[in-house]
């Protein structure tokens, strides 16, 4: 996982600081592209919240520390993020522009499972 997981920590850390941001610094241009909302503060949390796992990711990344705790922030928020995404747009509660911000999402879970699966141990003689 390590020179895979650093690369993976470094784009995910890097959009998830970006995509944070956003709302912080420009809640109108976040709202022309995502739509209006109705919590502006709820909005701004949220932002907060992935700026900060953004910056667990770059962190880890840069000091060559990307640990299974790490991938798992990194895997696990993504996850979480492509489900909400794609159950509050199936259901309307967001525009369909949260779909573009699945498919990444989605991509970062995939490549984080594969770099768990290159990372495994091989299975000693007689495991399946």
């Amino acid at each position: 996982m390590r020179r895979y997981a650093r690369l993976l920590a470094w784009v995910q850390g890097a959009y998830y600081a970006a995509t944070g941001l956003w709302p912080l610094l420009s809640i109108g241009t976040f709202q022309a592209v995502t739509g209006p909302k109705h919590d502006l503060w709820l909005v701004r949390t949220v932002g907060a919240l992935v700026l900060v796992i953004g910056g667990v990711l770059l962190v880890a990344a840069q000091r060559r520390a990307v640990t299974p705790e790490v991938a798992l922030l990194g895997s696990s928020s993504a996850l979480a993020f492509s489900i909400v995404d794609v159950v509050f747009v199936s259901t309307r509660d967001v525009g369909a522009v949260y779909l573009l911000d699945a498919i990444p999402e989605i991509a970062l879970v995939l490549a984080w499972g594969l770099a768990a699966r290159r990372e495994r141990p091989p299975a000693a003689p007689g495991e399946p």
